[in-house]
């Protein structure tokens, strides 16, 4: 059989063919000297750089804010080599063609689609240019308002996720992606529409060319062999709006593991054996719940769990395998919360994020007292460096985090080990659920660690007006609304339940992604799955989708009937007092329902002026949410409240919203203590008398957890809440 080297080797001499057009440099060797980012083509300077028009619809695009005057006219430039220029006069050069546009009135049903944008000029491509749509979304793409004599009055540069999902979603939605490694030869699937070429890359050997499909804009490539535990990435050859004409060498979307650093996707057969710990085909696991309310929830972080657990052998402190160690302190633990009803550990991220060194180690901290800010400067400055991170900076949604591994150069260790977990706590009759960021990324456009931006530019991140990706997430917000980035979410939720027989799912800031999205995804992974996969999240309703601004968000106000459960902030804020983002004075005046609002005013409420001290009728008020919070927050529960009314939940006022607004109990999880922001008993510490005697601060711990506890819905509860857990006040650790 021909080896890879040699297979590369005569496809290269043979001239495969490079896209629509040869590749504008010679192809490097996939060595590990070979550059993250080639320019080929620099764009020129004094190219607008925003993108305020839309491509919509093969037929269609939409300049919102513009309108031409009699004589005036609108044009689509192109250029495949990337050499679009405005010259003397402000007339544009280098174009390999120009499209005449007529302005129209903007079909009703594609305005629909973008109710976020302003009016302006709807634009119509000429019957004879659709034919050529494909070819042009390969190219450099300028639109331009031209006066009568030619000259550029305006330009701008386009979005084009419209385009392409009309274009190519559909027949990509059939095309398999991502490494399928099968018994005597391996496919290799990349979807890059607007790419000029594509190559497979493996280590050390010569580029190998790929073939597009040109009707869903996937390349793809077939070697005749197994390649179970090859690393590999893609060379893409794509026009990027202010860059140029780029070489980009990424990893795959789709990858299942990878090595080191996420520096290569390795292709794996996920059926074979060396990804299986021992009895994994017969492994027990726990029965499907009759309920969506029997969950009871704790959410826990992998290295947290054993990083300084001594009980534990030391090389698998901090990762997979110390779920594993049954005489381990934790999973001793585990094992004694499981008796008494918990019924699900909830993993902070364990997919591939970006931010700790795979082989990163523990940095010591200086020494400084309780009330130093030493220690916090320290963890600020190491922050890239250490071995420590929450996790939700996704890399690569479909791949297990190699830090959490003892080989993260194997691909398939880490595999085997996130398995070997997941077993561990079945047969401790513990379900898995999962945390999952799908709401944004590690970074956008061409940094490094950019996967997504780098092969389709502009695609899977949502825009503003001008082109700019939305960061409301905190980070580069990625588009669920678009097909393809709804497609890999699904793919890769319902990989993990089938490979890895994940139970549930936890979705950070869900309220950013569409609705008919996490339906869509609920029905994929309950029939991956064979069971229900019950899905609860953040349903926060901000940013530049709130109160449904581009679509019917997934959000606290938008779920109701859908069975999908969002985290109540209602009685969370009436037990603990103030809101989870309070930062200063405000965590120390706002007492709660549990911790002395009006009945036990602590030394700084005190010292407020009268009109700003908190009333009777304040704690009755609060009492109402916590009674909400019991009833499941439903919105029709007929509620007694504490102006002697009896109103649907739904009227109660919280913060100028229904308290009550779920349908039915499963759709709300009840919480008063996660990894955001302070512990319970940190914002206790801030808000008790100070006179709280250490008993008197564990029953108030208790009662607290009590309420969410026995409140109908979803339980969820924080590792180590149980225990009194404090982070030494602070936020964000």
């Amino acid at each position: 059989m021909k080896t890879l080297r040699t297979l590369a080797t005569a496809a290269m001499a043979g001239m495969l063919a490079w896209g629509p057009a040869q590749a504008a440099a010679p192809l490097p060797a996939c060595g590990e000297d070979t550059p993250w980012q080639q320019v080929l083509q620099p764009a020129a300077l004094g190219l607008p750089q925003d993108a305020s028009a839309h491509w919509l619809a093969p037929g269609w695009l939409l300049w919102p804010g513009v309108q031409a005057s009699t004589g005036e006219r609108f044009v689509l430039a192109h250029s495949a080599s990337g050499r679009l220029a405005l010259g003397t006069g402000q007339v544009l050069q280098g174009m390999d063609g120009r499209i005449a546009l007529q302005a129209k009135a903007f079909p009703a049903d594609l305005t629909a689609k973008v109710p976020w944008l302003a009016a302006g000029t709807g634009l119509a491509l000429p019957t004879p240019a659709l034919a050529r749509v494909p070819a042009l979304l390969q190219q450099q793409l300028l639109l331009l308002h031209e006066d009568a004599q030619g000259r550029v009055l305006r330009a701008t540069q386009l979005q084009l996720p419209g385009v392409l999902d009309a274009v190519y979603a559909s027949s990509a939605a059939r095309s398999p992606l991502g490494a399928q490694v099968g018994a005597a030869n391996t496919r290799f699937a990349l979807w890059a529409p607007t790419a000029r070429g594509v190559a497979l890359c493996l280590p050390g050997q010569a580029p190998l060319p790929m073939q597009r499909q040109s009707r869903s804009g996937v390349w793809q490539t077939t070697l005749p062999q197994r390649a179970h535990g090859q690393a590999y990435r893609f060379l893409v050859d794509v026009h990027v709006r202010g860059v140029g004409l780029v070489r980009n060498r990424v990893t795959d979307p789709y990858a299942q593991s990878l090595t080191t650093d996420s520096l290569h996707s390795v292709a794996l057969d996920m059926a074979a054996s060396d990804l299986q710990p021992s009895g994994w085909a017969n492994a027990p696991r726990p029965a499907p719940l009759a309920a969506a309310t029997d969950q009871v929830i704790y959410e826990l972080h992998v290295r947290d769990f054993s990083a300084h657990d001594a009980s534990v052998p030391e090389a698998w402190r901090g990762k997979y395998l110390a779920f594993t160690h049954g005489e381990g302190t934790g999973v001793r633990h585990l094992k004694a919360l499981a008796q008494a009803g918990l019924t699900h550990v909830h993993l902070l991220p364990v997919f591939d994020f970006a931010t700790v060194p795979d082989n990163a180690t523990a940095l010591p901290l200086p020494q400084g007292g309780a009330d130093s800010e030493t220690q916090q400067a320290f963890v600020a400055a190491t922050k890239e460096r250490d071995a420590y991170n929450w996790g939700y900076d996704p890399l690569h949604f479909g791949a297990p985090e190699g830090s959490y591994a003892t080989n993260a150069q194997d691909g398939r260790v880490r595999v085997r080990e996130l398995r070997a977990m997941v077993q561990a706590l079945h047969g401790m009759g513990l379900r898995v659920g999962m945390d999952v960021v799908y709401n944004h990324m590690s970074a956008s456009g061409q940094h490094e660690k950019s996967v997504l931006d780098r092969i389709v530019p502009g695609y899977y991140h949502r825009l503003n007006a001008k082109g700019e990706v939305e960061s409301s997430t905190c980070c580069a917000n990625t588009a669920t609304e678009h097909a393809m980035m709804e497609r890999l979410m699904t793919d890769t939720a319902v990989a993990w339940v089938r490979d890895y027989r994940i139970d549930a799912y936890r979705f950070d800031l869900m309220g950013h992604q569409p609705r008919p999205a996490m339906e869509r995804l609920q029905t994929a992974v309950n029939a991956a799955a064979g069971r229900t996969v019950h899905l609860i999240g953040e349903g926060w309703n901000f940013g530049e989708v709130t109160d449904g601004k581009r679509f019917v968000q997934a959000s606290q106000l938008s779920l109701n009937g859908s069975g999908i459960a969002t985290f109540s902030d209602r009685a969370r804020d009436a037990v603990r007092g103030g809101g989870a983002g309070d930062g200063g004075e405000a965590q120390v005046l706002r007492q709660g329902y549990v911790n002395g609002l009006f009945y036990a005013a602590n030394e700084r409420v005190k010292a407020q002026p009268p009109k700003a001290q908190p009333t009777r009728e304040d704690l009755l008020r609060a009492a109402d949410l916590v009674r909400v919070g019991l009833a499941g927050t439903l919105q029709s529960y007929p509620l007694h409240t504490a102006d002697g009314q009896t109103v649907p939940a739904a009227k109660v006022n919280y913060a100028n919203q229904p308290a009550g607004y779920a349908q039915q109990p499963g759709e709300v999880v009840n919480y008063v203590e996660n990894h955001d922001n302070q512990t319970l008993f940190d914002a206790h510490a801030f808000k008790l008398p100070r006179s709280t005697t250490p008993s008197e601060r564990a029953r108030v711990q208790t009662l607290a957890s009590a309420t969410m506890l026995f409140s109908q819905g979803v339980a969820y509860v924080h590792a180590g809440q149980e225990l009194l857990r404090s982070k030494i006040m602070d936020r964000n650790s």
